[in-house]
Parts: C-alpha cells; sequence; structure tokens
C-alpha cells in the first residue's frame, strides 16, 4: 500500500474539545473508502482536518506527494447557502476558479469543460436556474459537476447520498467509480451500510476514535457496530479538553 493520506496519532476538534482521538492509519493512493459511524462519530470533523479547515489539537495529518489544492471537497448539502444569488451555471464554474482565478474569465476551453461537466450529471438546460430553486438530488448534481471541473487527485464526500432519490444515487456512484478507475483516490462519509458493502471496498468505522478500518466485510459486523455504539453512547463531552498543538 502506497499511502496518500496519513493520520499519526490525530485528535480534531472545536474549541479544544476533541471529536476525533489519536486516530493513526493511511488511505492508500487510488482507493476508494467509505467512512461510518453513528452520529457524533467524528466523520465530518475528519474530513474538515484533512482539507486543512481545522488544525489538529494533537499529532498530524500527512500528505505523501499531494498538496491540499489537488484535494476537492463536497460538504454536506445543508452548508451550501441556496438563498445566495446564483444560477447553476456560475455554480458549476466555481469548479474553475484555481485554473482560472477569481476573477478570471471562462474562455471557450473552459466553457467547453463545464457543458461536459453539466451533461455528466443530467443538469442540461438548468445552467440558468437558481440553485435555490433546485431539489435536493439536483442540487447534489450539481455540486458533483463542480467536483468535475476541480479535477481533483483526492475527492472527499461529505454525505454525498443523502436526501437524494434512488436515481440521483445512482448516477452519481457511477461518477464515483468513474473518478475510482481513473486512479483518483475517493473517500466518502456515508449512512446507508447496504450501499457501502456493495459500492466501497474499503470502510474506516469510526466512533470519535477509531473502531475498524479495512475490507468493508471485515469491517461492517455486528459486533463493530455495537462496538461504535456503545462508544458515543459512553463519550462525555465534557470529560476531555486537549492543549492546542504548537
Amino acid at each position: 500500500m502506497t499511502a496518500l493520506i496519513e493520520f499519526d496519532d490525530l485528535t480534531l476538534g472545536y474549541d479544544r474539545h476533541p471529536a476525533v482521538h489519536h486516530l493513526s492509519g493511511a488511505i492508500a493512493r487510488g482507493a476508494l473508502t467509505a467512512i461510518v459511524g453513528p452520529n457524533g462519530a467524528g466523520k465530518s470533523t475528519l474530513l474538515k482536518g484533512v482539507v486543512g479547515a481545522l488544525r489538529p489539537l494533537g499529532g498530524a495529518i500527512r500528505l505523501h506527494d499531494l498538496a491540499r489544492r489537488e484535494i476537492a471537497h463536497l460538504p454536506q448539502a445543508a452548508e451550501i447557502d441556496r438563498g445566495f444569488p446564483i444560477g447553476v451555471y456560475d455554480f458549476v464554474a466555481m469548479g474553475a476558479w484555481r485554473r482560472i482565478g477569481l476573477f478570471g474569465g471562462v474562455g471557450r476551453a473552459e466553457r467547453s469543460r463545464i457543458e461536459a461537466a453539466l451533461h455528466a450529471v443530467g443538469l442540461e438546460g438548468f445552467e440558468t436556474r437558481p440553485i435555490g430553486t433546485l431539489s435536493g438530488g439536483q442540487l447534489q448534481r450539481a455540486m458533483f459537476a463542480r467536483l468535475i471541473l476541480q479535477d481533483a487527485r483526492a475527492i472527499l464526500l461529505d454525505e454525498p447520498f443523502n436526501a437524494v432519490d434512488a436515481r440521483t444515487q445512482a448516477d452519481l456512484l457511477r461518477l464515483v467509480h468513474h473518478w475510482h478507475d481513473e486512479g483518483r483516490t475517493v473517500v466518502a462519509v456515508a449512512h446507508d451500510l447496504g450501499m457501502v458493502r456493495a459500492e466501497f471496498p474499503e470502510t474506516l468505522m469510526i466512533a470519535r476514535e477509531r473502531v475498524a478500518w479495512g475490507p468493508t466485510a471485515e469491517v461492517l459486523t455486528e459486533a463493530t457496530l455495537n462496538r461504535a455504539q456503545t462508544m458515543i453512547e459512553a463519550f462525555d463531552a465534557g470529560a476531555h479538553v486537549c492543549a492546542r498543538a504548537a
């Protein structure tokens, strides 16, 4: 295994209260990995640490031959301001900002990429629609189109299949597998364990701490699921406060 993203005794949290404790392990280059765990397990927190939105309280995140600008992050849909006055075309075009700059013009080649991304997610004809008028599934499609424009080596997806219909989930999963087939590293936070078993060969289960990590069939067992739930129920959020690492 060639590690791409490595966790070395990593602790992440908010206001010095840890949400992820002493996590060690590595995501391999080209992996297709699901992150699962009970509510409050630290799954989203871990992704935010990888993209640099959270500094470690302890330990380290090491990127091997990977710059943070080469990581694409799809946040939870609830984090998107749907009241912002922007249409689908411009929303998707934001995925190209690293190539064209925040105030750069969109040339012919970039327009072709945007049109291809919209086609790939089935949003042709939605270009002028305000994002606030989109259904949950349509918004996820637009967010995936923006990821296509980013053309990243590593793609982190935070609950990408929540509140979408079965057809949208199937279409987005095809994109996920396409990225994986291209050799990209894809990591997704997910709740549907049946879908994880069917679609993701590797799984990390956390409950603020590492519960299990490896082949999905070996991770998603009754014993590990029960252990994760017990760990979350036993956790006292006020019992641990960490000094911020220098």
